[in-house]
């Protein structure tokens, strides 16, 4: 198998682990977003709690030039770390949550 189909499958698995635990009720749904032509990928919560729209995206990773890029967190996982069990190189992860000037004070890729 290929590097960035290796990836892609990470990624979903990843996400789909996840998001499992979180909680979908009639009011708020648990989106899982894959759009493997354009490898973005992302598990959202969409809705309402009362009156207040809640459209939020927990988590969002990208792949770009075959590497993968985090460009949002909100849990309190390590899915950096979670994909370097999976077999990715710590070199092919890119936190793209934080600035560019930041990244090689990081054990990750600087793109």
């Amino acid at each position: 198998m290929d590097k960035l189909t290796q990836y892609r499958k990470y990624v979903q698995t990843l996400l789909n682990q996840y998001a499992k635990d979180d909680i979908s009720n009639d009011e708020i749904e648990v989106q899982l977003i894959f759009d493997c032509d354009r490898d973005h990928y992302q598990w959202m919560n969409v809705g309402w709690q009362h009156f207040t729209r809640i459209y939020r995206c927990i988590l969002h990773i990208d792949i770009k030039n075959e590497k993968i890029w985090i460009q949002q967190n909100l849990t309190d996982q390590d899915p950096a770390e979670e994909l370097v069990k999976m077999g990715v190189l710590r070199e092919d992860i890119i936190l793209g949550l934080h600035a560019p000037y930041k990244r090689p004070y990081t054990d990750y890729g600087v793109a």
